[in-house]
């Protein structure tokens, strides 16, 4: 999940030089393996989803309001990171929403954006078709990626710039809700400006978003209402006082928190080292990052499925209860010298500073 603040190309000097990755063939083994060992875990299990998210739900909530109540700053700091990481983990969903048939699961799609997207302002429209965007074949990498920067690429300075930005994710959602929403609704050249540029969750400057159509225009209308209704009657609660201005402060953090963890994790989640060229499917699986146990602490950062991100770019269809266990038979089918296991690394510092050593390069 991206709540990125997009940096502009040009602006963080990306290298001209073509990036190898763009120049990997195929590897037939590893694509034929893959589809062969998961075609029994396609099917995404309701009990899973259901209680993953109603437990992250209960805890982040509920953690919420004890760091808004709690007299104790210490235990109100504790309870906001507990916060922090459960809204994380609940807000990761909308990935899923994007790749699971609403069929396959009934009722979640609402749910899920009731109990998450429209409280903390990212209802599913917002990454439903935009992510789809990343995975197609001849979009992954190029300037019609939503979701890609060349961020291995560019200036070191880049890189700070690209994660602090995410913290003033919380207060430009409540501004596009609150403000811009209704306006656009009179005024016809905003809103193309609202649909094209402020409603999508991506990374990439230049990416400009179709207006929807059919079904889909009127359920990006109804959740883009709801959401709309509740951030003005939030801003509103806060104003009058019946919010008091500390607990509005701490739910503005806490989702700031979620935003920059999403961040960082964005930043890891590829090596971003294609500069523009299609690339084949396995120069993207190489150019994505997979942190398997026996690392503890990407379940936090990298939640539902997310620490498999490269094998999900081999296998977008696998929902994320199966990745772990299509990431074990892989492992075990395919020889040492596979690409596949290429594509694993240990933890987030190491991946950091691959990134960081790759921006200080002189690619003149």
């Amino acid at each position: 999940m991206n709540h990125s603040i997009a940096l502009d190309r040009r602006s963080t000097g990306a290298a001209p030089a073509k990036a190898a990755t763009s120049r990997i063939a195929d590897d037939r083994t590893l694509l034929r393996t893959a589809a062969e060992i998961s075609r029994d875990l396609n099917a995404p299990r309701p009990a899973i989803y259901w209680t993953d998210l109603l437990l992250s739900v209960a805890i982040g909530y509920g953690a919420l309001f004890a760091a808004m109540t709690l007299p104790s700053v210490g235990w109100a700091i504790v309870a906001g990171m507990v916060s922090v990481l459960a809204l994380y983990r609940a807000g990761s969903f909308i990935h899923e929403l994007t790749h699971v048939k609403s069929s396959a699961l009934p009722g979640f799609r609402v749910a899920w954006n009731a109990l998450v997207g429209v409280p903390l302002m990212v209802p599913s429209f917002m990454y439903e078709g935009v992510h789809n965007l990343h995975h197609a074949r001849t979009r992954y990498g190029t300037v019609d990626d939503p979701e890609y920067l060349p961020l291995a690429l560019m200036k070191p300075w880049s890189l700070p710039l690209f994660v602090i930005v995410s913290i003033l994710a919380p207060v430009a959602l409540l501004f596009r809700y609150a403000v811009l929403a209704p306006l656009s609704v009179f005024i016809p050249a905003l809103r193309r400006k609202v649909v094209e540029q402020y409603s999508g969750m991506v990374i990439n400057p230049a990416f400009r978003r179709r207006h929807p159509e059919g079904a889909f225009r009127r359920e990006w209308h109804l959740m883009e209402a709801a959401t709309s209704a509740w951030a003005i009657t939030l801003l509103t609660l806060v104003a009058t006082g019946i919010i008091p201005l500390k607990a509005f402060l701490v739910f503005l953090a806490v989702a700031a928190g979620t935003t920059l963890i999403n961040q960082v994790r964005t930043l890891v989640a590829h090596l971003w080292e294609n500069d523009g060229e299609a690339m084949t499917v396995t120069a993207q699986y190489l150019d994505s990052v997979n942190v398997p146990p026996p690392a503890f602490l990407p379940m936090l950062w990298a939640p539902v499925g997310l620490r498999y991100h490269a094998l999900h770019h081999l296998l977008p269809g696998v929902p994320y209860h199966g990745l772990g266990e299509a990431h074990r038979r892989l492992m075990k089918a395919l020889d040492t010298d596979s690409p596949y296991h290429k594509g694993n690394y240990a933890g987030l510092p190491g991946l950091v500073g691959k990134i960081v050593r790759s921006t200080m390069i002189d690619r003149r």
